[in-house]
């Protein structure tokens, strides 16, 4: 099986993804975070986890990331909503699905409930995000930075401090990313699905409030819910014995569901 595979959706959008393709089968789609690509340890767990359990599989880098065509600084949440929902009609169908979301990947993953209620049977959120542009960035900018993004329309954020021995990072952050992720309101919609609906947070996530994946479960009224806090755990929460545990659950969850 080829690892990375690219999808053509027109003439300048080129989409790389990785799948294990079944008919008739259930799918696990993982939705990775912001910036992220499909080569770190958590597709390519969830990746060995559905062979190993002959179910489908789908990944993808959205517009902007990873080796997929696109300006980042171009992209937004919708954009990236809609490449999440033309990838799983070409490549899952109408296969039935659980739909896994780490940080800004529960954000897109959520956005998918409009379009596949019927198929979703299950939701896991990793450090989830949704909503995180205005409420975790806009919100916590100093006014520096956003006259910067207004006037100029973008600002690179950088991120860690050397001398504190802390990891090294920047990105982008435009103005129309903002005002985008402010038209894809999830946090304040019901979802009335009867499904099977899991987060983990880590208690020492850096980026993201514990109180964000709270919110997630609250939208699901009907939902059979389980919350996961992993002690000492970090935003990403990728460490062997941290996908392990995600592991279990996944298994928990499909055994209900096949």
């Amino acid at each position: 099986m080829k690892k990375y595979k690219y999808l053509r959706l027109s003439k300048t959008k080129k989409l790389r993804y990785s799948s294990n393709y079944l008919k008739k089968k259930l799918y696990i789609i993982f939705l990775p975070g912001f910036m992220s690509d499909i080569e770190g340890e958590k597709p390519t767990t969830f990746l060995r986890f559905a062979i190993k359990r002959r179910l489908g599989f789908l990944t993808l880098e959205y517009s902007g990331h990873g080796k997929s065509s696109g300006d980042f600084t171009k992209g937004n949440i919708s954009e990236w909503t809609g490449d999440t929902k033309n990838l799983i009609k070409k490549i899952v169908k109408k296969n039935n699905f659980i739909l896994i979301g780490s940080s800004m990947g529960a954000w897109i993953a959520l956005n998918q409930f409009k379009y596949f209620k019927k198929q979703i049977k299950g939701f896991i959120g990793i450090g989830s995000a949704p909503e995180f542009l205005d409420k975790l960035m806009w919100k916590k900018f100093p006014k520096k930075i956003k006259r910067e993004i207004l006037e100029k329309g973008i600002c690179i954020i950088k991120h860690g401090d050397s001398k504190l021995k802390q990891r090294q990072y920047e990105y982008p952050v435009t103005y129309q990313l903002i005002k985008d992720g402010r038209k894809n309101k999830v946090l304040s919609k019901k979802i009335n699905l009867k499904i099977y609906v899991t987060m983990f947070h880590g208690q020492k996530d850096e980026v993201v409030p514990i109180s964000f994946s709270r919110k997630v479960l609250s939208i699901f009224p009907k939902a059979k819910k389980k919350m996961y806090i992993i002690k000492k755990g970090d935003h990403s929460l990728s460490s062997k014995i941290n996908l392990k545990i995600m592991m279990k659950e996944l298994d928990r969850v499909i055994k209900y569901i096949v």
